[in-house]
């Protein structure tokens, strides 16, 4: 593949820098929205375990991926890594789970944003109607596929058009305006925090693990399981750090600083958020697109204008996830473009900002369609679920690189290999067979039709079979 040595992309990111942005992509949709959901569908309070067993098993994909970024320090992340380890084609089938991953996931936290806009102005009396703030399309496992009414989701495309432009801007913009971001919505966490504590209600949390129901995955610790994999959405973001390689410093060093510090981060804000939302609120009143505005609407009304700012920081923070995931894809469509497999101008630097133009607006028109017209619930288990397969992907990197190259240099290494890239193969396979069926249907009708791209342009174009 191409080494990327004569890349246009500029090198500003240190290690802090690498770790605003992990916790920019990972503290968002699934801390703000997903949570809710997990809880009052799967898990009840004990989505908290849930949330310790996704993060467990995303320590050990973490590792591999600090080990990998380490040694090669390239765009393109687990697209990259595959194409060391394992050649162009399964490189090619792990780019375009990447290019499912990066834009749903995205458009999931923008459909997230606009839920969490529209109680925002309802605190002001504006009503939005739902048929220009909701999804046109829901999907449930009793009534399958359906028509809401409405006819787009328009603040969730407002959001994907403006961020757009910023990224199209160019990287220094991106991470002022990230960092401005993560501290503001770092904040509204601790200042929940704080005020949630004085009204949790110990009885919210008993059962703390309610009876399963009789169907499997609801509720009990099958249900914990389940909501396992479905939070698994919340700990993206680390990954997108891997894709910024070109971007960075000192790739070697501050890419696995940066991937592991904004893991632990992460992973501490939402074992308390969890806590505190389940305490405040009964899980069953969670399964709405803005569960931590239930909470703070729950606390009697008082704190108006903490409200307010909590919920102007959930804005930002969602607003930065968004951004980040759009800049980690059209990193990827650059790399992809690099090595042939997409046409050239996916890897087309504009002259004068030197980002990938095209690619940039790619994003945005695909983001427009998937966030205008799918509710979120459909969109963040597709995306758990790519992320699962992505990182089996970079734990299997490892362990074969560990044997095919051990001459390789590696900044860090993964301790106890191949132990740990094992556990962390069988977890995320563990954690897929709990995510629903129409899910696995969703991820393999991708996966075929990213075989007719390649088979009809990517093989053709391959440079790396044009050489």
């Amino acid at each position: 593949m191409d080494s990327g040595e004569g890349h246009a992309l500029k090198r500003h990111l240190g290690a802090a820098h690498l770790m605003m942005i992990g916790i920019g992509a990972i503290i968002g949709a699934g801390i703000f929205v997903i949570t809710g959901q997990a809880a009052a569908e799967f898990a009840g309070p004990a989505v908290v375990i849930s949330f310790l067993i996704a993060a467990v098993v995303c320590l050990f994909a973490g590792l591999c991926y600090a080990e990998l970024s380490s040694m090669i320090p390239i765009s393109g992340g687990s697209y990259s890594y595959s194409y060391v380890s394992m050649g162009e084609f399964p490189a090619w089938m792990v780019g375009w789970a990447l290019v499912a991953q990066y834009l749903i996931s995205a458009s999931t936290v923008a459909v997230g944003w606009s839920g969490y806009f529209v109680s925002f102005l309802k605190d002001f009396g504006l009503m939005l109607p739902t048929t220009i703030s909701h999804a046109p399309i829901a999907y449930s496992a009793e009534g399958g596929w359906q028509w809401t009414g409405a006819v787009f989701n328009i603040p969730a495309v407002v959001l994907a058009v403006l961020l757009g432009i910023l990224v199209c801007v160019g990287i220094r913009a991106v991470t002022h305006f990230n960092n401005l971001m993560v501290v503001i919505k770092l904040s509204a966490i601790v200042l929940f925090l704080c005020l949630g504590v004085f009204y949790i209600n110990s009885d919210n949390w008993t059962p703390f693990i309610p009876a399963n129901t009789g169907i499997f995955g609801e509720f009990g610790w099958s249900g914990i399981l389940r909501a396992s994999g479905l939070v698994f959405f919340a700990y993206i973001g680390f990954d997108t750090v891997s894709t910024l390689a070109q971007d960075a410093k000192s790739p070697q060093r501050d890419l696995p600083i940066g991937i592991l510090g904004s893991l632990i981060v992460c992973t501490l804000a939402y074992i308390a958020t969890s806590l505190v939302l389940t305490g405040v609120v009964s899980y069953t009143e969670l399964g709405v697109p803005d569960p931590m505005s239930v909470a703070l609407n729950a606390m009697h009304g008082k704190f108006f204008w903490v409200k307010l700012v909590v919920k102007l920081a959930i804005l930002a923070g969602l607003a930065s996830v968004v951004l980040v995931q759009m800049l980690g894809i059209t990193r990827i469509f650059y790399a992809i473009g690099q090595d042939g497999l997409l046409p050239q101008a996916f890897s087309r630097l504009h002259g004068r900002t030197k980002t990938p133009l095209f690619s940039s607006v790619v994003t945005v028109l695909v983001m427009i369609v998937v966030s205008g017209l799918f509710p979120i619930n459909v969109l963040g288990q597709l995306v758990s679920m790519t992320t699962l397969f992505l990182f089996t992907i970079v734990c299997l990197g490892v362990w074969l690189l560990r044997k095919r190259h051990p001459e390789f240099k590696r900044g860090f290494k993964v301790p106890f290999v191949p132990l740990v890239p094992i556990l962390g193969i069988v977890a995320c396979i563990s954690q897929m067979l709990f995510l629903p069926l129409i899910t696995w249907t969703q991820m393999i009708l991708w996966l075929v039709l990213g075989l007719f791209v390649y088979f009809i342009y990517g093989i053709r174009n391959s440079k790396i079979r044009n050489t």
